[in-house]
């Protein structure tokens, strides 16, 4: 069976709201394999917090990763893709 074609993406994610950390941190470990790195940082003057995800991934898994995200209570997300080779 052939590889598939993976992409690289980011998933910017702004968390404002700690309740829905546990499922946060349950998704990124669900998709753990295609997770590139991760950078988080708390800014606590404003309670949010600020997350990067960089991922190589097939551009379903990016997807649905990025879509699942998006639905959790106070979780936006945006996710930009490198150009294609």
């Amino acid at each position: 069976m052939a590889e598939k074609e993976t992409r690289i993406a980011l998933i910017g994610i702004i968390l404002t709201s700690h309740e829905s950390v546990g499922q946060l941190n349950e998704l990124l470990s669900e998709y753990s394999e295609y997770i590139i790195g991760r950078m988080g940082l708390p800014y606590r003057e404003k309670e949010i917090s600020i997350i990067s995800v960089a991922m190589d991934a097939p551009n379903d898994a990016i997807s649905a990763l990025s879509g699942k995200l998006g639905m959790l209570p106070g979780v936006s997300t945006k996710t930009i893709y490198g150009k294609t080779v």
